[in-house]
């Protein structure tokens, strides 16, 4: 008997499945497009930056709406998607900078980031089944102001790191870092404090 509209109830939660359904796929296909837009405007980029900087930085600024003033960087560049970027002014990003997946990722001003530095947002399920199904989620990434990458610095979807801290050549950064220090090794971890004065660098001070 189908007086009580229980089956009015089923169609309708079929309904509102199928658009849910719909619109998931209409997110990918947009997520797709975008992604296959970028990174032919990245091939673009990194294929004409020496023989004219000059459009090269205006299709990287089209690219990442939300790069700063004075951001420089040195091909390959790589980014899986330009919007959700914010590069701070003055920041220098070395050969192979890349950040992987579409999670929000900030880099503050006046930072250099050496080369082959990778910052990575996804986070994939830790259970196989799930994980076969294809999930996954981002995680934001926040690098703050001055804020020194050596070479191969890997960073983990998540992290947070402070401002002025230095990241040692081929760290990897899984768990957030304050600001004012030093980090090295894998998994990156605090040796010491920035100090006030660096003595390689003691006939320059003051000259600024």
């Amino acid at each position: 008997d189908a007086g009580d509209g229980s089956a009015d109830r089923v169609r309708r939660g079929s309904d509102q499945t199928v658009r849910r359904q719909a619109d998931a796929i209409s997110q990918i296909e947009v997520a797709a497009e975008i992604h296959r837009r970028g990174h032919a405007r990245l091939r673009e980029i990194n294929r004409i930056f020496f023989d004219d900087p000059d459009e090269a930085y205006r299709l990287f600024h089209e690219l990442v709406p939300d790069a700063g003033e004075g951001v420089q960087f040195t091909p390959p560049f790589n980014v899986d998607y330009g919007i959700g970027l914010t590069i701070g002014r003055g920041t220098f990003l070395n050969k192979d900078f890349m950040v992987c997946g579409g999670g929000y990722v900030t880099l503050g001003e006046d930072c250099l980031i050496g080369p082959r530095c990778t910052i990575a947002t996804p986070t994939m399920p830790k259970d196989a089944a799930t994980r076969l199904a294809g999930w996954e989620h981002a995680s934001a990434v926040t690098i703050g102001d001055n804020v020194w990458f050596g070479a191969n610095v890997t960073v983990t979807p998540g992290v947070t790191i402070g401002s002025n801290s230095i990241i040692g050549a081929g760290s990897v950064v899984t768990r957030d870092i304050p600001e004012n220090v030093i980090a090295v090794g894998n998994p990156a971890h605090v040796i010491r404090e920035i100090p006030e004065h660096d003595p390689a660098f003691a006939d320059v001070e003051g000259l600024l």
